[in-house]
Protein backbone atom coordinates (compact mmCIF):
# COMPACT_ATOMS: atom_id res chain seq x y z
CA UNK A 1 0.00 0.00 0.00
CA UNK A 2 2.60 2.17 0.77
CA UNK A 3 4.57 1.66 -2.20
CA UNK A 4 2.04 2.05 -4.88
CA UNK A 5 0.35 4.77 -2.95
CA UNK A 6 3.42 6.71 -3.17
CA UNK A 7 4.26 6.14 -6.95
CA UNK A 8 -0.13 7.00 -7.93
CA UNK A 9 0.61 10.23 -5.27
CA UNK A 10 4.08 11.34 -7.65
CA UNK A 11 2.53 11.06 -11.43
CA UNK A 12 -1.35 12.11 -10.54
CA UNK A 13 -0.56 14.99 -8.14
CA UNK A 14 1.78 16.79 -10.27
CA UNK A 15 0.23 15.65 -13.63
CA UNK A 16 -1.18 18.82 -14.88
CA UNK A 17 2.08 20.85 -14.41
CA UNK A 18 3.77 17.58 -16.47
CA UNK A 19 1.13 18.46 -19.07
CA UNK A 20 1.25 22.10 -19.78
CA UNK A 21 5.49 22.08 -18.96
CA UNK A 22 6.38 19.08 -20.84
CA UNK A 23 3.81 18.49 -23.77
CA UNK A 24 2.38 22.47 -23.97
CA UNK A 25 -0.92 21.12 -23.07
CA UNK A 26 -3.20 24.42 -22.84
CA UNK A 27 -4.16 24.78 -18.81
CA UNK A 28 -7.66 24.26 -19.19
CA UNK A 29 -7.15 21.10 -21.10
CA UNK A 30 -4.58 19.63 -18.82
CA UNK A 31 -6.93 20.12 -16.08
CA UNK A 32 -9.74 18.81 -17.78
CA UNK A 33 -7.45 15.75 -18.54
CA UNK A 34 -6.43 15.21 -14.63
CA UNK A 35 -10.01 15.71 -13.90
CA UNK A 36 -10.48 12.53 -16.02
CA UNK A 37 -7.55 10.64 -14.46
CA UNK A 38 -8.92 11.30 -11.78
CA UNK A 39 -12.35 9.77 -11.64
CA UNK A 40 -11.03 6.70 -13.69
CA UNK A 41 -9.11 6.04 -10.77
CA UNK A 42 -11.91 6.21 -8.46
CA UNK A 43 -14.73 4.73 -10.83
CA UNK A 44 -12.48 1.45 -11.97
CA UNK A 45 -11.72 0.22 -8.42
CA UNK A 46 -15.66 -1.03 -8.19
CA UNK A 47 -14.92 -3.18 -10.85
CA UNK A 48 -11.65 -3.99 -9.39
CA UNK A 49 -13.86 -5.40 -6.26
CA UNK A 50 -16.32 -7.25 -8.38
CA UNK A 51 -13.49 -9.15 -10.08
CA UNK A 52 -12.30 -10.11 -6.57
CA UNK A 53 -15.09 -11.24 -5.37
CA UNK A 54 -16.72 -12.86 -8.45
CA UNK A 55 -13.75 -14.49 -10.37
CA UNK A 56 -9.93 -13.41 -9.30
CA UNK A 57 -9.85 -13.47 -5.82
CA UNK A 58 -7.99 -10.21 -4.34
CA UNK A 59 -4.70 -11.48 -4.79
CA UNK A 60 -4.79 -12.12 -8.19
CA UNK A 61 -6.28 -8.58 -8.87
CA UNK A 62 -3.84 -6.74 -6.73
CA UNK A 63 -0.24 -8.50 -8.34
CA UNK A 64 -1.35 -8.20 -11.79
CA UNK A 65 -3.23 -4.55 -11.25
CA UNK A 66 0.55 -3.46 -9.79
CA UNK A 67 2.60 -4.77 -12.61
CA UNK A 68 -0.21 -2.64 -14.90
CA UNK A 69 0.24 0.61 -12.89
CA UNK A 70 4.61 -0.52 -13.16
CA UNK A 71 4.12 -0.66 -17.07
CA UNK A 72 2.51 2.96 -17.20
CA UNK A 73 4.70 4.64 -14.78
CA UNK A 74 7.76 3.05 -16.85
CA UNK A 75 6.09 4.64 -20.00
CA UNK A 76 5.72 8.11 -18.19
CA UNK A 77 9.25 7.64 -17.19
CA UNK A 78 10.23 7.80 -20.85
CA UNK A 79 8.53 10.02 -21.75
CA UNK A 80 10.37 12.75 -19.30
CA UNK A 81 14.03 11.02 -20.29
CA UNK A 82 13.62 10.91 -23.86
CA UNK A 83 13.47 13.66 -25.84
CA UNK A 84 11.88 12.28 -28.84
CA UNK A 85 9.03 11.10 -26.92
CA UNK A 86 8.24 14.97 -26.12
CA UNK A 87 7.62 17.99 -27.98
CA UNK A 88 9.96 21.05 -28.51
CA UNK A 89 9.52 23.71 -25.86
CA UNK A 90 7.35 26.81 -26.55
CA UNK A 91 9.55 29.10 -27.83
CA UNK A 92 11.32 32.15 -25.71
CA UNK A 93 9.50 35.03 -25.64
CA UNK A 94 6.61 33.93 -27.89
CA UNK A 95 3.71 32.19 -27.39
CA UNK A 96 4.18 29.36 -30.04
CA UNK A 97 4.44 26.14 -29.05
CA UNK A 98 4.69 23.11 -30.96
CA UNK A 99 2.20 20.29 -30.29
CA UNK A 100 3.02 16.80 -29.81
CA UNK A 101 3.13 14.17 -32.54
CA UNK A 102 0.76 11.42 -33.03
CA UNK A 103 3.48 9.29 -31.43
CA UNK A 104 4.38 11.19 -28.16
CA UNK A 105 0.39 11.30 -27.52
CA UNK A 106 0.19 7.42 -28.12
CA UNK A 107 3.04 6.83 -25.48
CA UNK A 108 2.01 9.77 -23.49
CA UNK A 109 -1.53 8.28 -22.64
CA UNK A 110 -0.69 4.67 -23.18
CA UNK A 111 1.17 5.78 -19.73
CA UNK A 112 -1.20 7.53 -17.54
CA UNK A 113 -4.05 5.06 -18.94
CA UNK A 114 -1.93 1.95 -17.75
CA UNK A 115 -0.72 3.78 -14.39
CA UNK A 116 -4.42 5.11 -13.98
CA UNK A 117 -5.89 1.34 -14.22
CA UNK A 118 -3.14 -0.26 -12.04
CA UNK A 119 -3.87 2.16 -9.39
CA UNK A 120 -7.50 1.47 -9.28
CA UNK A 121 -7.15 -2.18 -9.75
CA UNK A 122 -5.71 -2.32 -5.96
CA UNK A 123 -7.20 0.83 -3.96
CA UNK A 124 -9.79 -1.20 -2.58
CA UNK A 125 -8.64 -5.21 -3.02
CA UNK A 126 -5.78 -4.12 -0.56
CA UNK A 127 -7.66 -3.05 2.18
CA UNK A 128 -10.19 -5.97 1.63
CA UNK A 129 -7.31 -8.64 1.29
CA UNK A 130 -5.63 -7.09 4.63
CA UNK A 131 -8.93 -7.18 6.78
CA UNK A 132 -8.91 -11.30 5.25
CA UNK A 133 -5.73 -11.86 7.07
CA UNK A 134 -7.89 -11.57 10.39
CA UNK A 135 -10.66 -13.32 12.24
CA UNK A 136 -11.65 -10.71 14.44
CA UNK A 137 -12.99 -7.56 14.41
CA UNK A 138 -11.07 -5.71 16.55
CA UNK A 139 -8.30 -6.58 14.58
CA UNK A 140 -9.65 -5.72 11.73
CA UNK A 141 -10.26 -2.52 12.86
CA UNK A 142 -6.99 -2.17 14.26
CA UNK A 143 -5.83 -2.80 10.46
CA UNK A 144 -7.72 -0.91 8.69
CA UNK A 145 -6.76 2.18 11.27
CA UNK A 146 -3.13 1.54 9.99
CA UNK A 147 -4.52 1.26 6.40
CA UNK A 148 -5.57 5.08 5.87
CA UNK A 149 -2.44 6.34 8.02
CA UNK A 150 -0.52 4.84 5.76
CA UNK A 151 -2.31 6.19 2.77
CA UNK A 152 -2.43 9.46 3.87
CA UNK A 153 1.00 9.29 5.09
CA UNK A 154 2.25 8.12 1.72
CA UNK A 155 0.08 10.58 -0.07
CA UNK A 156 2.13 13.52 1.65
CA UNK A 157 5.21 12.12 0.99
CA UNK A 158 4.65 11.43 -2.58
CA UNK A 159 3.37 15.40 -2.95
CA UNK A 160 5.98 16.99 -0.91
CA UNK A 161 8.83 14.97 -1.92
CA UNK A 162 8.83 13.25 -5.18
CA UNK A 163 6.88 16.19 -6.53
CA UNK A 164 9.52 18.79 -5.14
CA UNK A 165 12.49 16.59 -6.98
CA UNK A 166 9.85 16.34 -10.01
CA UNK A 167 9.97 20.52 -10.27
CA UNK A 168 13.67 21.00 -9.04
CA UNK A 169 15.78 18.18 -10.19
CA UNK A 170 13.86 16.45 -13.13
CA UNK A 171 10.53 15.08 -14.30
CA UNK A 172 12.49 12.12 -14.94
CA UNK A 173 14.58 11.77 -11.76
CA UNK A 174 10.87 12.18 -10.22
CA UNK A 175 8.82 9.63 -12.16
CA UNK A 176 11.99 6.92 -11.76
CA UNK A 177 11.58 7.50 -8.08
CA UNK A 178 7.95 6.68 -8.41
CA UNK A 179 8.37 3.27 -10.50
CA UNK A 180 11.07 2.46 -7.71
CA UNK A 181 8.33 2.60 -5.00
CA UNK A 182 5.76 0.63 -7.47
CA UNK A 183 8.27 -1.98 -8.09
CA UNK A 184 9.44 -2.37 -4.35
CA UNK A 185 5.97 -2.65 -2.91
CA UNK A 186 5.03 -4.85 -5.67
CA UNK A 187 7.62 -7.41 -5.11
CA UNK A 188 7.73 -7.17 -1.16
CA UNK A 189 3.75 -8.36 -1.93
CA UNK A 190 4.39 -10.88 -3.68
CA UNK A 191 6.86 -12.29 -2.08
CA UNK A 192 4.66 -12.82 1.01
CA UNK A 193 1.76 -15.24 -1.07
CA UNK A 194 2.71 -18.25 0.10
CA UNK A 195 1.54 -16.81 4.08
CA UNK A 196 -1.23 -14.94 2.54
CA UNK A 197 -4.33 -16.27 3.74
CA UNK A 198 -6.67 -15.98 0.67
CA UNK A 199 -10.70 -15.77 0.44
CA UNK A 200 -11.97 -17.86 -2.63
CA UNK A 201 -14.02 -16.05 -4.77
CA UNK A 202 -18.03 -16.46 -3.89
CA UNK A 203 -19.15 -15.05 -6.49
CA UNK A 204 -20.97 -11.03 -6.88
CA UNK A 205 -23.94 -9.81 -4.59
CA UNK A 206 -24.72 -7.79 -7.63
CA UNK A 207 -25.83 -11.09 -9.52
CA UNK A 208 -28.56 -11.48 -6.77
CA UNK A 209 -30.04 -7.86 -6.66
CA UNK A 210 -30.03 -8.53 -10.89
CA UNK A 211 -31.80 -11.90 -10.49
CA UNK A 212 -34.86 -9.36 -8.11
CA UNK A 213 -35.70 -7.31 -10.91
CA UNK A 214 -35.86 -10.29 -13.33
CA UNK A 215 -37.92 -12.41 -11.25
CA UNK A 216 -40.36 -9.58 -10.64
CA UNK A 217 -40.59 -8.15 -13.93
CA UNK A 218 -41.46 -12.11 -14.97
CA UNK A 219 -43.82 -12.52 -12.53
CA UNK A 220 -45.17 -8.75 -12.15
CA UNK A 221 -49.26 -10.48 -13.04
CA UNK A 222 -49.01 -12.86 -10.35
CA UNK A 223 -51.02 -11.18 -7.30
CA UNK A 224 -49.23 -10.39 -3.99
CA UNK A 225 -50.33 -12.63 -0.96
CA UNK A 226 -50.43 -11.34 2.22
CA UNK A 227 -48.73 -14.72 3.76
CA UNK A 228 -45.00 -15.29 4.82
CA UNK A 229 -45.55 -18.94 3.88
CA UNK A 230 -45.93 -18.17 0.51
CA UNK A 231 -42.70 -16.32 -0.25
CA UNK A 232 -39.21 -17.95 -0.45
CA UNK A 233 -37.13 -17.89 3.17
CA UNK A 234 -34.02 -20.39 1.86
CA UNK A 235 -30.84 -20.32 1.84
CA UNK A 236 -29.11 -20.64 -2.16
CA UNK A 237 -27.72 -23.88 -0.91
CA UNK A 238 -31.08 -25.60 -0.30
CA UNK A 239 -29.96 -25.38 3.23
CA UNK A 240 -33.01 -24.76 6.06
CA UNK A 241 -32.54 -21.97 8.40
CA UNK A 242 -34.31 -20.94 11.40
CA UNK A 243 -36.25 -17.18 9.31
CA UNK A 244 -39.23 -15.34 10.34
CA UNK A 245 -41.32 -16.40 7.50
CA UNK A 246 -43.13 -12.93 7.24
CA UNK A 247 -44.00 -11.08 3.80
CA UNK A 248 -41.66 -8.97 2.49
CA UNK A 249 -42.24 -5.48 3.60
CA UNK A 250 -44.80 -3.54 1.51
CA UNK A 251 -42.25 -0.43 0.15
CA UNK A 252 -41.75 -0.88 -3.78
CA UNK A 253 -44.26 -3.80 -3.83
CA UNK A 254 -43.58 -4.81 -7.14
CA UNK A 255 -40.11 -6.44 -5.93
CA UNK A 256 -42.00 -8.89 -3.86
CA UNK A 257 -43.01 -10.30 -6.64
CA UNK A 258 -39.50 -11.85 -7.00
CA UNK A 259 -39.57 -13.86 -3.83
CA UNK A 260 -43.70 -15.10 -4.55
CA UNK A 261 -43.03 -19.31 -5.13
CA UNK A 262 -45.08 -20.75 -7.63
CA UNK A 263 -45.05 -24.27 -9.00
CA UNK A 264 -41.84 -25.59 -10.43
CA UNK A 265 -39.75 -22.55 -9.05
CA UNK A 266 -38.22 -24.85 -6.05
CA UNK A 267 -36.68 -28.67 -6.11
CA UNK A 268 -37.70 -31.30 -3.75
CA UNK A 269 -34.95 -30.12 -1.09
CA UNK A 270 -36.01 -26.82 -1.13
CA UNK A 271 -33.69 -25.55 -3.32
CA UNK A 272 -34.16 -22.94 -5.85
CA UNK A 273 -34.47 -25.01 -9.48
CA UNK A 274 -34.86 -21.83 -11.37
CA UNK A 275 -32.33 -19.18 -10.31
CA UNK A 276 -34.20 -16.23 -12.41
CA UNK A 277 -37.41 -16.68 -11.48
CA UNK A 278 -37.51 -16.64 -7.65
CA UNK A 279 -34.89 -15.00 -4.97
CA UNK A 280 -34.92 -15.12 -1.36
CA UNK A 281 -36.75 -12.28 0.68
CA UNK A 282 -33.82 -11.07 2.13
CA UNK A 283 -32.44 -10.57 -1.29
CA UNK A 284 -35.94 -8.71 -1.96
CA UNK A 285 -35.08 -6.58 1.00
CA UNK A 286 -31.90 -5.96 0.53
CA UNK A 287 -32.56 -4.98 -3.22
CA UNK A 288 -35.14 -2.08 -1.16
CA UNK A 289 -32.33 -1.19 1.33
CA UNK A 290 -30.31 0.17 -1.67
CA UNK A 291 -33.49 1.50 -3.30
CA UNK A 292 -34.15 3.79 -0.27
CA UNK A 293 -30.44 4.78 -0.16
CA UNK A 294 -30.04 5.93 -3.32
CA UNK A 295 -30.77 9.57 -2.97
CA UNK A 296 -28.74 10.25 -0.37
CA UNK A 297 -25.77 8.67 -2.74
CA UNK A 298 -26.75 11.02 -5.59
CA UNK A 299 -26.77 14.03 -2.70
CA UNK A 300 -22.77 13.02 -2.32
CA UNK A 301 -21.82 13.42 -6.22
CA UNK A 302 -23.01 17.14 -5.88
CA UNK A 303 -20.62 17.22 -2.57
CA UNK A 304 -17.22 15.78 -4.36
CA UNK A 305 -18.01 17.90 -7.73
CA UNK A 306 -17.06 21.18 -6.22
CA UNK A 307 -13.80 19.72 -4.54
CA UNK A 308 -12.92 17.85 -8.14
CA UNK A 309 -13.02 21.87 -9.66
CA UNK A 310 -11.28 23.07 -6.64
CA UNK A 311 -8.36 20.85 -6.75
CA UNK A 312 -7.54 21.45 -10.51
CA UNK A 313 -8.40 25.46 -10.42
CA UNK A 314 -6.18 25.48 -7.34
CA UNK A 315 -3.30 24.22 -9.59
CA UNK A 316 -4.05 27.00 -12.18
CA UNK A 317 -4.01 29.79 -9.61
CA UNK A 318 -0.97 28.45 -7.82
CA UNK A 319 0.78 28.37 -11.10
CA UNK A 320 0.38 32.37 -11.37
CA UNK A 321 1.10 33.21 -7.58
CA UNK A 322 3.89 33.85 -5.65
CA UNK A 323 5.52 30.71 -4.32
CA UNK A 324 8.24 31.32 -2.72
CA UNK A 325 9.25 30.01 0.53
CA UNK A 326 12.29 31.66 1.65
CA UNK A 327 15.36 32.70 -0.51
CA UNK A 328 16.08 29.55 -2.31
CA UNK A 329 12.87 27.35 -2.28
CA UNK A 330 9.29 27.42 -4.84
CA UNK A 331 6.58 25.42 -3.56
CA UNK A 332 4.99 23.55 -6.46
CA UNK A 333 1.69 24.15 -7.68
CA UNK A 334 0.99 20.39 -7.50
CA UNK A 335 1.66 20.01 -3.79
CA UNK A 336 -1.26 22.69 -2.91
CA UNK A 337 -3.39 19.64 -2.46
CA UNK A 338 -1.59 18.59 0.91
CA UNK A 339 -2.69 20.84 2.45
CA UNK A 340 -6.37 18.97 2.28
CA UNK A 341 -4.92 16.02 3.35
CA UNK A 342 -3.02 17.77 6.61
CA UNK A 343 -6.31 19.34 7.37
CA UNK A 344 -8.19 16.11 7.22
CA UNK A 345 -5.36 14.40 8.96
CA UNK A 346 -5.18 17.03 12.07
CA UNK A 347 -9.29 17.29 12.28
CA UNK A 348 -9.82 13.35 12.05
CA UNK A 349 -8.08 13.59 15.47
CA UNK A 350 -10.05 16.47 17.19
CA UNK A 351 -13.35 15.23 15.92
CA UNK A 352 -12.49 12.21 17.50
CA UNK A 353 -11.12 13.43 20.64
CA UNK A 354 -12.72 16.38 21.27
CA UNK A 355 -15.73 17.22 18.92
CA UNK A 356 -17.79 13.98 19.47
CA UNK A 357 -17.14 13.97 23.18
CA UNK A 358 -18.39 17.50 23.44
CA UNK A 359 -21.24 16.89 21.18
CA UNK A 360 -22.17 14.23 23.21
CA UNK A 361 -22.08 16.00 26.19
CA UNK A 362 -24.57 18.52 24.70
CA UNK A 363 -26.37 16.38 23.75
CA UNK A 364 -26.34 13.49 25.09
CA UNK A 365 -25.70 11.37 22.35
CA UNK A 366 -22.88 11.12 19.52
CA UNK A 367 -24.12 12.75 16.16
CA UNK A 368 -25.38 10.41 13.61
CA UNK A 369 -23.56 9.71 10.12
CA UNK A 370 -26.29 11.64 8.52
CA UNK A 371 -25.24 14.94 10.45
CA UNK A 372 -21.79 14.58 10.37
CA UNK A 373 -22.44 14.98 6.42
CA UNK A 374 -24.49 17.45 7.27
CA UNK A 375 -21.55 19.61 8.90
CA UNK A 376 -19.36 18.67 5.98
CA UNK A 377 -21.91 19.81 3.34
CA UNK A 378 -21.75 23.15 5.03
CA UNK A 379 -18.12 23.03 5.29
CA UNK A 380 -17.87 22.44 1.82
CA UNK A 381 -19.92 25.22 0.66
CA UNK A 382 -18.06 27.49 2.68
CA UNK A 383 -14.81 26.25 1.11
CA UNK A 384 -15.79 27.46 -2.12
CA UNK A 385 -16.82 30.63 -0.97
CA UNK A 386 -13.21 31.27 0.48
CA UNK A 387 -12.01 30.30 -3.17
CA UNK A 388 -14.28 32.79 -4.56
CA UNK A 389 -13.24 35.75 -2.50
CA UNK A 390 -9.12 34.38 -2.83
CA UNK A 391 -9.74 34.21 -6.18
CA UNK A 392 -11.29 37.79 -6.75
CA UNK A 393 -8.49 39.28 -4.82
CA UNK A 394 -6.02 37.36 -6.71
CA UNK A 395 -7.69 38.75 -10.01
CA UNK A 396 -7.75 42.29 -8.34
CA UNK A 397 -3.47 41.62 -8.20
CA UNK A 398 -3.24 40.57 -11.37
CA UNK A 399 -5.24 43.22 -13.37
CA UNK A 400 -3.35 46.15 -11.23
CA UNK A 401 -1.74 48.36 -13.61
CA UNK A 402 2.19 48.39 -12.48
CA UNK A 403 2.08 44.55 -13.16
CA UNK A 404 2.77 43.86 -16.78
CA UNK A 405 1.17 41.15 -19.18
CA UNK A 406 3.90 38.33 -20.04
CA UNK A 407 3.57 35.35 -22.56
CA UNK A 408 1.41 33.11 -21.12
CA UNK A 409 0.12 33.54 -17.49
CA UNK A 410 2.09 36.17 -15.11
CA UNK A 411 3.18 35.52 -11.78
CA UNK A 412 1.12 38.02 -9.10
CA UNK A 413 2.30 39.66 -6.33
CA UNK A 414 0.48 37.53 -3.66
CA UNK A 415 1.46 34.84 -2.33
CA UNK A 416 0.12 31.45 -2.93
CA UNK A 417 -0.79 30.59 0.88
CA UNK A 418 -3.82 32.45 0.27
CA UNK A 419 -5.14 29.34 -0.92
CA UNK A 420 -4.74 27.51 2.35
CA UNK A 421 -7.62 28.72 3.77
CA UNK A 422 -10.33 27.64 1.42
CA UNK A 423 -7.99 24.54 1.05
CA UNK A 424 -7.91 23.83 4.81
CA UNK A 425 -11.80 24.20 4.97
CA UNK A 426 -12.27 21.59 2.23
CA UNK A 427 -10.05 19.22 4.25
CA UNK A 428 -12.11 19.96 7.70
CA UNK A 429 -15.50 19.21 5.71
CA UNK A 430 -13.76 16.05 4.44
CA UNK A 431 -13.59 15.06 8.11
CA UNK A 432 -16.49 14.95 8.96
CA UNK A 433 -18.37 14.10 5.59
CA UNK A 434 -15.88 11.38 4.27
CA UNK A 435 -16.48 9.12 7.75
CA UNK A 436 -19.54 9.83 8.23
CA UNK A 437 -20.30 8.82 4.50
CA UNK A 438 -18.39 5.05 5.23
CA UNK A 439 -20.39 4.51 8.34
CA UNK A 440 -23.70 5.21 6.63
CA UNK A 441 -23.11 2.98 3.64
CA UNK A 442 -21.68 0.56 6.02
CA UNK A 443 -24.30 0.57 8.90
CA UNK A 444 -27.14 0.32 6.40
CA UNK A 445 -26.34 -1.90 3.32
CA UNK A 446 -27.06 -5.71 3.46
CA UNK A 447 -24.94 -7.59 5.00
CA UNK A 448 -24.07 -9.31 1.59
CA UNK A 449 -22.80 -6.20 0.50
CA UNK A 450 -20.74 -4.90 3.21
CA UNK A 451 -17.65 -5.52 1.18
CA UNK A 452 -18.76 -2.88 -1.45
CA UNK A 453 -20.35 -0.67 1.13
CA UNK A 454 -17.66 1.55 1.51
CA UNK A 455 -17.11 1.09 -2.76
CA UNK A 456 -19.70 3.36 -3.39
CA UNK A 457 -17.81 6.09 -1.86
CA UNK A 458 -15.45 5.94 -4.20
CA UNK A 459 -18.15 5.42 -6.86
CA UNK A 460 -19.95 8.99 -6.51
CA UNK A 461 -16.59 10.72 -6.57
CA UNK A 462 -15.51 8.97 -9.79
CA UNK A 463 -18.66 10.14 -10.89
CA UNK A 464 -18.08 13.66 -9.15
CA UNK A 465 -14.80 13.94 -11.42
CA UNK A 466 -16.39 13.20 -14.51
CA UNK A 467 -18.88 15.75 -13.91
CA UNK A 468 -16.77 18.22 -12.80
CA UNK A 469 -14.59 18.68 -16.25
CA UNK A 470 -18.16 18.53 -18.06
CA UNK A 471 -19.09 21.28 -15.86
CA UNK A 472 -15.82 23.05 -16.67
CA UNK A 473 -16.27 22.51 -20.35
CA UNK A 474 -19.67 23.77 -20.20
CA UNK A 475 -17.96 27.08 -18.63
CA UNK A 476 -15.27 27.39 -21.48
CA UNK A 477 -18.06 27.12 -24.09
CA UNK A 478 -20.95 29.65 -22.35
CA UNK A 479 -18.88 31.83 -20.98
CA UNK A 480 -15.48 33.90 -20.56
CA UNK A 481 -14.13 32.67 -17.22
CA UNK A 482 -11.91 30.33 -18.41
CA UNK A 483 -9.06 31.31 -21.36
CA UNK A 484 -5.68 30.34 -21.07
CA UNK A 485 -4.57 32.99 -18.99
CA UNK A 486 -6.30 32.83 -16.03
CA UNK A 487 -5.44 36.04 -15.49
CA UNK A 488 -7.96 37.29 -17.86
CA UNK A 489 -10.98 34.94 -16.81
CA UNK A 490 -13.12 34.90 -13.73
CA UNK A 491 -12.43 31.98 -12.08
CA UNK A 492 -14.38 33.71 -8.94
CA UNK A 493 -17.84 33.49 -11.31
CA UNK A 494 -16.96 29.72 -11.63
CA UNK A 495 -16.51 28.92 -7.77
CA UNK A 496 -19.64 31.09 -6.84
CA UNK A 497 -21.58 29.30 -9.29
CA UNK A 498 -20.33 26.00 -7.57
CA UNK A 499 -21.55 28.31 -4.14
CA UNK A 500 -24.88 28.22 -5.24
CA UNK A 501 -25.14 24.49 -6.45
CA UNK A 502 -23.69 23.66 -3.16
CA UNK A 503 -26.32 25.19 -1.31
CA UNK A 504 -29.10 23.63 -3.63
CA UNK A 505 -27.56 20.39 -2.99
CA UNK A 506 -27.65 20.93 0.76
CA UNK A 507 -31.31 21.86 0.47
CA UNK A 508 -31.65 18.53 -1.50
CA UNK A 509 -29.69 16.61 1.55
CA UNK A 510 -31.86 17.97 4.14
CA UNK A 511 -35.33 16.58 2.59
CA UNK A 512 -33.59 13.03 1.68
CA UNK A 513 -31.87 12.62 5.21
CA UNK A 514 -35.66 14.21 6.66
CA UNK A 515 -37.46 11.46 4.72
CA UNK A 516 -34.80 8.41 5.17
CA UNK A 517 -35.67 6.05 8.17
CA UNK A 518 -32.47 4.29 9.73
CA UNK A 519 -32.45 -0.18 8.78
CA UNK A 520 -31.73 -0.46 12.36
CA UNK A 521 -32.77 2.78 14.15
CA UNK A 522 -32.00 1.12 17.84
CA UNK A 523 -28.43 0.40 16.78
CA UNK A 524 -27.45 3.70 15.09
CA UNK A 525 -25.92 5.75 18.03
CA UNK A 526 -23.90 2.56 19.07
CA UNK A 527 -23.28 1.76 15.41
CA UNK A 528 -21.97 5.61 15.25
CA UNK A 529 -19.96 5.96 18.64
CA UNK A 530 -18.24 2.48 17.18
CA UNK A 531 -17.43 3.85 14.39
CA UNK A 532 -15.76 6.66 15.68
CA UNK A 533 -13.80 5.15 18.28
CA UNK A 534 -12.72 2.63 15.70
CA UNK A 535 -11.62 5.73 13.40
Amino acid sequence: MAGLTLAAGGWTMNLIVYLIEEFNVKSIDAAQISNVVNGCTTLFPVLGAILADSFMGCYSVIWISSLISLMGIVLLTLTATLDSLRPPPCKTGTSICAHPSRIQSAVLFSGIALAALGMAGTRFTLGTMGANQFLKAKHQGIFFNWYFITMYTSVVLSVTAIIYVENDVSWGWGFGLCVLANALGSAIFMLGGRFYHNVKPQGSPFMGLACVLVAATRKRKLLLPQKGEDYYHEAHDGITKMVDKTAPTNTFKFLNHAALTTEGDTRSDGSIAKPWRLCTVQQVEDLKTLIRILPLWSTGIFLSTPLGIQASLTVLQALTMDRRLGPHFKIPAGTMIVFVLISTSIFLTLVDRFILPAWKRLTGRYPTPLQRIGVGHVLNVLSMAVSALVEAKRLKAARSPHLRDQNGSSVVPMSVFWLIAPLAIAGIGEAFHFPGQVALYYQEFPVSLKSTSTAVVALFIGVAFYLSTAVVDLVRRVTAWLPDDINHGRIDDVYWVVVVVGVLNFGYYLICAWFYKYRNQGKVEDESSASDNSG
